[in-house]
């Protein structure tokens, strides 16, 4: 129990909280929210969870203090103060999703290309996983969408449309069957055009 309580201390000391100050009640809170810390770790959910928490129970630190405990800066935990819990969900899902980190480089052009040409039933989920094997990051939707129409990939992948496949064969048909179909009748009793073998086309000489 000594070496939590060394964990304890060490930890309100690197946020730069006297440990000899804190009334009894705000010393439980952190105790809390350190055992809480060790059990579920320092990624991103459970630093927002925790900060979120700290910052709305009325723990009585200043808010340089706050992220200094969880490891977040001051602008950052700033921003937090004003969130609801469920902006905070919200803000913790639109982060995983990938746009904060998940940024498209010009780079990526050529690979992002070669994988929309070659697979042109893929879909944006698809390409998204893609982008993620390949250079480590996790992009948004709306990322994504940005990033396609601005090097005109948009419409690569997109098949052009197909109208009613027996509609066509027929038509197709009638365009080939078009000049067999006039009956010779018909043909022979056309006026010839001009400049034809058979009728003089100069005035005689006089």
């Amino acid at each position: 129990m000594a070496v939590a309580t060394d964990a304890f201390s060490e930890w309100l000391a690197r946020a730069q909280i006297p440990e000899r100050r804190l009334t009894p009640e705000r010393c439980g809170l952190l105790r809390a929210a350190f055992h809480f810390r060790l059990s579920r770790g320092d990624d991103y959910y459970s630093t927002r969870l925790l900060s979120h928490f700290l910052l709305h129970c009325d723990a009585g630190l200043k808010v340089a203090q706050l992220a200094r405990l969880v490891g977040v800066s001051r602008p950052t935990a700033s921003r937090q103060q004003g969130l609801s819990s469920k902006e905070a969900v919200q803000q913790a899902h639109h982060r995983m999703d990938g746009r904060p980190y998940g940024k498209l480089l010009p780079r990526f052009v050529g690979p992002i290309a070669g994988f929309v040409c070659g697979h042109p039933d893929a879909s944006r989920a698809d390409l998204i996983d893609f982008i993620d094997r390949t250079f480590g990051v996790r992009v948004s939707r709306i990322a994504l969408y940005k990033f396609l129409k601005k090097y005109g990939l948009d419409h690569v992948a997109e098949p052009p449309p197909v109208g009613n496949p027996t509609v066509a064969a027929d038509a197709a048909d009638k365009v080939d069957a078009a000049p067999a179909a006039l009956p010779a009748a018909t043909l022979a009793a056309a006026p010839a055009p001009p400049f034809c073998a058979d009728v003089r086309n100069t005035p005689a000489p006089s």
